[in-house]
Order: C-alpha cells, then sequence, then structure tokens
C-alpha cells in the first residue's frame, strides 16, 4: 500500500511540475509583452515630446508676427492724418 500511495504522489508531482513549467512560460510571454508596451510608450513619449517643441517654436513665431504687426499698424497710424 506503500508504493501505491508513493506513486500517486509521483503523479501529482508530476502534473504538478508541468503546470509550474506552462505558468512559467506564460509569465515569460506577460513580461515580454509588457517590455514591447513599454517601448511604445517611450516612443509614443518622444513622439509627443517633439510635439511640443514644434508647438512651442510655432508659438514663438506667432508672438513675434503679432508683435511686428502691432509695430506696422503704429507706422502706418502715424503716416495716416488725423481725421476728426
Amino acid at each position: 500500500m506503500a508504493d501505491v500511495t508513493q506513486e500517486l504522489m509521483f503523479e501529482i508531482l508530476k502534473n504538478l511540475q508541468q503546470r509550474f513549467d506552462k505558468v512559467d512560460h506564460a509569465v515569460s510571454e506577460l513580461r515580454q509583452d509588457m517590455l514591447s508596451i513599454r517601448g511604445h510608450l517611450h516612443n509614443v513619449q518622444g513622439d509627443l515630446n517633439g510635439i511640443r517643441s514644434v508647438c512651442a517654436r510655432i508659438d514663438d513665431r506667432f508672438d513675434r508676427i503679432e508683435t511686428r504687426l502691432d509695430l506696422r499698424e503704429f507706422a502706418e497710424a502715424a503716416q495716416k492724418p488725423l481725421t476728426p
């Protein structure tokens, strides 16, 4: 009877080992997926930083254009005669 219980225990342990191998494989796949997603997030963050810098440059250019237009309006106003 001791032989039967040892054989049963051996089968149970063998099944547990197979299950743990499957779990280990699934965890490694999930880790690879997570690393892939992390890489994509870094790429997206780099793209957003690039877009922000372009928007900042455009904003600076608009500020300079507005400043020039204000100066031009003052120059045109000085040349026109005042009409009451």
